[in-house]
């Protein structure tokens, strides 16, 4: 698959080995995974800071193999949902990031390009969770009240 925004092609970088159980040395007792999930959920922490906490200081490799559920399904389980989904609302932060800097470099074309591009991916990702119902029919992406929406 070639990549989105550039000419290149190809795809680099590493996968997960092919395992189908928790190793026998990590921490695999489900319910405690479970509770430092929801624990670490409550201190403000996002999925992907989650997974990187578990693995490096409590030996939990993959949450996944130990619970049989990924983080954010735990989480909704609980009870515990954000607003919009953690990879829009990243998109969301640097479109608000990009716009501060274009606002006092507004000649910076690259970055006005690549603000378009966040955009896309934006608009792109939010017809994806309109159509399996994870965001309102009737949201709209406007720039101008990005900055309620990430705050």
């Amino acid at each position: 698959m070639s990549r989105m925004h550039s000419g290149g092609k190809g795809r680099s970088g590493s996968s997960k080995p092919g395992v189908s159980e928790a190793p026998v040395w990590s921490d695999t007792d489900k319910k405690d995974v479970e509770d430092l999930i929801v624990r670490l959920a409550g201190e403000g922490h996002s999925t992907a800071m989650i997974g990187t906490i578990l693995r490096d200081q409590h030996a939990v490799p993959d949450a996944r193999l130990v619970t049989g559920e990924r983080i954010s399904q735990t989480l909704s389980r609980n009870g515990i949902t954000n607003r919009y989904p953690e990879d829009m609302m990243n998109l969301m932060r640097r479109a608000l990031g990009l716009i501060d800097h274009l606002a006092g470099n507004s000649k910076d074309l690259h970055n006005r390009r690549q603000l378009e591009l966040c955009e896309s991916k934006i608009r792109r990702l939010a017809r994806y969770y309109k159509e399996t119902g994870r965001l309102d029919d009737d949201w709209v992406y406007k720039q101008d009240q990005l900055r309620l929406m990430v705050e």
